[in-house]
Order: C-alpha cells, then structure tokens, then sequence
C-alpha cells in the first residue's frame, strides 16, 4: 500500500549514486508478476531494493534475472511462504478481514489498524507528521488494489532456495522493534545470504524509510557504493 512517498527520503539523499524508479504494481495480484513488470521497466543492468512486500518482489527479480541485478537491498520483509496450520490460518483471516475493512470503511480504516500493531515504533504513534504521512499515502490506494496485494502475499512463494546463490552485494535491513517483520528472521535472512550485510534501526518499527531516514540512507548509500564498485551478480 505504499508509493513514492515511502522512499522519498532516500530519493532525496541519495539522487547523487543513482537515478531511481520507483515500481508501482496497480492491480497485479501475485509476486511474480510484479517482478516481470519491475524486469520489464528495468535498464539493462540494474540494482533493486525493496521494503516490506516489496522485498519479496525483490528476491523474485533476482530469482527470474539474475545477470541484469548488480545489487540488491532487503528492508523489513521476509522470504518465508505462507505458514501451513493454524498460523498460515490466523494470517489469511487477518487479511481477510482487513480486505472487509477497505470496502466498508475505506483504506484510512485499514492504516488506523495497522498502525495498532504497531506499524510503527510505539514512541512514534504520538508523532503527528509521520502518523498522517503513511495514513496519507494509504489512503492514496484503493480496495481493489489492497485486495490484489492480499491475494499476492497469501500465494507468496518461497524464496528460501534463492539466499544462498545471491553473489551481488546485499543489505539486509530491518527496525529493531518491527514488529511485523521480526528482526531475528533478518539476521537468518542475511547470514543465508554470502557476503551480505546486515544492518539493525534503533527505536524504529517496520517503516524505517520514513520513521528514521537518515540512518537508513546511511546504510543505503554504503550500499550502493559497493554496488558501484563490484560486478554483477551472477546466480551459480
């Protein structure tokens, strides 16, 4: 449910090391098709990073392009599928109902629940100006797009086989209170994946880009200096 305006920050800071496209996926309702339209927009040779749901589009442009991707960044996401038994059963009636919540209240309703979570660190909630930013941006979509999104992260494949074969340089990012996308679950992500690095946010939740900026752009600009200064991937 976000847009552009979750990596404004890092367009802003960073516009010197790279000239960004920001993917936006409409109504597409899986991970792989996605990853086609980010391929099919893509230059030739091409880093990618990607937060949240957009990670997992991430690890599937790598696993459909491998030769064209020359770095990769992973922000609070995640490459498990959908849990099989009751946790697998609890998450699809979540999104369910959340899906419930869009068509009868409107997506603002769906970012005021989110945020219950919370979306973001708990010392954040009170922060007026980033509290309307992110409802702001979700409100900007629509049912009809959370729905495709839900239909997507409900069939998300497993990306587990694709970590270890990753050989461009990889950040691996996550809030240190994220509570949606567990902070151990990134530092398994990051030592599966050879040669990556592995960065932690103090006090921020699951939306680093826009809760702590500047210590994301941090870890991204060295990021993309290593993408700068090394060759491109190459899946064995």
């Amino acid at each position: 449910m976000c847009d552009a305006a979750v990596w404004a920050p890092q367009v802003a800071a960073l516009g010197n090391l790279a000239r960004m496209r920001i993917a936006d996926h409409g109504v597409r309702d899986s991970l792989e098709a996605m990853a086609e339209s980010v391929i099919a927009h893509a230059p030739p040779r091409f880093a990618v990073a990607g937060h949240s749901m957009g990670g997992r589009v991430a690890l599937e442009v790598v696993r459909r392009a491998p030769d064209r991707v020359t770095g990769l960044a992973l922000l609070d996401t995640g490459y498990r599928p959908l849990p099989h038994g009751a946790a697998g059963e609890r998450e699809r009636a979540e999104r369910l109902s959340l899906i419930e919540t869009a068509r009868s209240e409107g997506m603002r309703a769906v970012g005021r629940r989110w945020l219950r979570i919370p979306m973001v660190h708990p010392d954040r909630l009170t922060d007026r100006e980033l509290i309307e930013g992110i409802l702001d941006m979700i409100d900007r979509r629509t049912p009809q797009q959370f729905e495709a999104q839900v239909r997507a992260l409900l069939q998300r494949p497993d990306a587990s086989g694709i970590l270890a074969h990753i050989r461009c340089p990889t950040l691996v990012l996550c809030g240190q209170e994220d509570a949606w996308a567990q902070l151990t679950a990134h530092r398994d992500m990051a030592a599966l994946i050879p040669g990556s690095t592995f960065a932690s946010v103090p006090a921020c939740g699951h939306m680093s880009t826009m809760e702590r900026p500047q210590a994301v752009n941090e870890a991204l600009r060295g990021w993309l200096e290593a993408v700068i200064a090394n060759p491109p991937v190459r899946l064995q």
